[in-house]
């Protein structure tokens, strides 16, 4: 599913220079459930943005479905974001005048979908997580976790071969924190790749495969033992 070999990513030129990335490889295959985790500074977000196509690396390959990213140009890779790629943000990123389905439906206006399939496939992924009753609500009629429902089921709107999360939690108290988390593993169990990025362990446990970052580069890669 992801590859990458040898990424570095830096920002800056001249004397000022920032290593965000130093010399990262990994593999992430179809249907793993992998956290990356690290404090402030180590690369974990770089490293997201640039499997999420949303950066590229300075130097380095990066395989996403066997497809090399550095061979496609920006329109392509703006489809590639839209059609194989969901995201998860920790602030949701919910437009406010719209309802829950007119947000869930929003990657399906740049594709040949008709309005009344949108609207039928985005009601479709809001009673996927729970929220068939809140279709016509707008994000301040909802509580946090619930627009967190909402942004999970825009991500899925495009059945995506992965989903990005990223700090998916961050905004929430910790009840619905593992209410968010149990979703996300019901859709993991269901065949979904998801690659998550938070610095809370409790919330990394949830996960498969743990990958720790320090300085821009992994330290360390281990598989999660389940109690």
């Amino acid at each position: 599913m992801i590859e990458i070999n040898n990424i570095t990513r830096t920002y800056g030129s001249g004397d000022i220079q920032v290593n965000a990335l130093a010399d990262v490889s990994l593999t992430i295959k179809a249907n793993e459930f992998v956290a990356v985790m690290g404090t402030s500074g180590s690369g974990k977000s770089t490293l997201m943005n640039i499997l999420g196509c949303l950066d590229t690396p300075t130097t380095g390959e990066y395989l996403l479905s066997g497809l090399s990213i550095k061979d496609v140009d920006d329109e392509s890779l703006s489809k590639i974001r839209n059609e194989k790629i969901g995201f998860i943000f920790q602030t949701f990123h919910l437009l406010p005048r719209l309802t829950a389905v007119q947000n869930v439906t929003l990657p399906l206006r740049y594709s040949d979908v008709s309005p009344e399939e949108a609207e039928l496939k985005g009601k479709e992924m809001l009673d996927k997580v729970g929220l068939a009753d809140r279709s016509h609500h707008k994000p301040f009629e909802m509580s946090g976790g619930q627009r967190q429902r909402v942004a999970i089921a825009r991500a899925l709107v495009n059945t995506p071969k992965v989903i990005f999360a990223d700090e998916p939690t961050g905004n929430l108290d910790s009840k619905t924190s593992h209410e968010i988390m149990d979703l996300l593993c019901q859709l993991h169990s269901q065949g979904q790749t998801i690659v998550m990025v938070t610095h809370e362990e409790d919330i990394a446990a949830y996960a498969d495969r743990i990958i720790r970052m320090r300085d821009g580069a992994v330290i360390e890669d281990k598989l999660c033992i389940k109690q």
